[in-house]
């Protein structure tokens, strides 16, 4: 099966890295007077030079969301299941070279997990494991996933890579979407970042998204973790990434996440820093380029940034988040695999989401309409 490997052997990452430096005013201007836009465009908007023009595409990308996704934020909550991981990665806490206190939740555990953030409103969860394939595997997921279905109108999962099969049971099973993160695009550098485990397969990671388009996923999200390398030009990469697979499974939905390295157990200073302005350009640069595209910002981000965000280009937000297994309130001591930045309860976060005239929205859809 032809899957993007193909596509992205055939980009240099010092070429697209070369062209988007090179970027002048004037390729910005004419790209701005445009109403449709191309990868090509991306490569500009998301250039040094485009971030002079971020005051006209903040405007633009308001008026494109308003257009295609109203005035709402939909919200969704993390629940980690486990913090097990057979991985070294440098930059998070769940590294498997990191001496912590490993926990996995029980049945009863996830339960109580379950009815804190029911309490809190939420009808959206997102399930987060390390990769841990001899305790935290498809038959532990679907365990989980049979436990809460009835509690929760969405079930989406970031876990570790699966095969076609495997996701079509998750599927099966009533999961709506899946997020894997390449982490970076980068591949000659790649392995300094993994150095042990099955993610340490460039390759294998690369071509998940096509097993999860294969499997029927109603939803795939994708992201790279800022602070590795150069965010714009993993991010080209990305948004190339976001192009093959929609054109490729086109019946399905997408959506980027924008995680930046955060302090956690062991991990490495960023070796590029992204400031909230950057940020603030890179998703301007996505919504420009792709009307459709869901944007999430997460509690990774500090408070200003999202309150500031919200009318831009953002459909989806976290709140309340913990990033330990049994956080809620099982074991709130746990490691957390990064500190999170936004601590203010999912009831602030909906006033904040309420007074800039937007509306929080817990329930996307009801099953009975699936």
């Amino acid at each position: 099966m032809k899957t993007f490997k193909s596509i992205f052997e055939k980009y240099n990452w010092d070429e697209i890295q070369s062209k988007i430096y090179k970027t002048t005013s004037n390729d910005v201007e004419r790209t701005l007077a445009k109403t449709k836009y191309n990868l090509d465009d991306f490569l500009i908007l998301i250039s040094p030079i485009a971030q002079n023009y971020l005051e006209p595409m903040a405007q633009k990308c308001h008026e494109i969301t308003k257009k295609r996704f109203g005035k709402t934020i939909q919200m969704y909550a993390p629940l980690y299941l486990s913090n097990e991981c057979q991985n070294i990665c440098t930059y998070c806490g769940f590294s498997l070279d990191n001496k912590i206190k490993r926990k996995t939740l029980s049945d009863s555990e996830i339960k109580l997990e379950v009815e804190a953030l029911k309490n809190a409103g939420f009808d959206h969860v997102l399930l987060v494991t390390g990769e841990a394939n001899y305790t935290v595997n498809i038959n532990y997921f679907l365990n989980a996933i049979d436990l809460i279905r009835k509690d929760f109108s969405i079930i989406s999962v970031e876990v570790q890579p699966l095969s076609t099969e495997d996701y079509q049971r998750l599927h099966e099973a009533g999961v709506y979407s899946v997020l894997v993160y390449q982490e970076t695009y980068h591949q000659e550098v790649y392995k300094k970042y993994h150095t042990k485990g099955k993610k340490s397969n460039f390759d294998y990671r690369l071509e998940t998204p096509d097993r999860i388009g294969t499997a029927g996923i109603h939803k795939i999200g994708l992201g790279v973790l800022l602070g590795l390398e150069d965010w714009r030009t993993d991010s080209f990469f990305n948004a190339l990434h976001l192009d093959y697979l929609q054109k490729k499974y086109w019946q399905t939905k997408y959506s980027v996440s924008f995680p930046r390295l955060r302090p956690a157990e062991g991990i490495i200073e960023p070796n590029f820093i992204m400031d909230d302005k950057d940020l603030t350009q890179l998703i301007c640069a996505y919504r420009l380029w792709n009307e459709d595209l869901e944007i999430s910002i997460s509690t990774r981000e500090n408070e200003k940034f999202r309150n500031n965000i919200i009318p831009i280009g953002v459909t989806s937000m976290s709140a309340g988040s913990k990033t330990n297994p049994g956080g809620y309130v099982v074991d709130p001591q746990s490691l957390e695999q990064f500190e999170i930045s936004d601590e203010r309860s999912p009831e602030e976060i909906s006033k904040i989401i309420k007074n800039a005239g937007y509306e929080p929205v817990w329930k996307d859809w009801d099953k009975a309409y699936s």
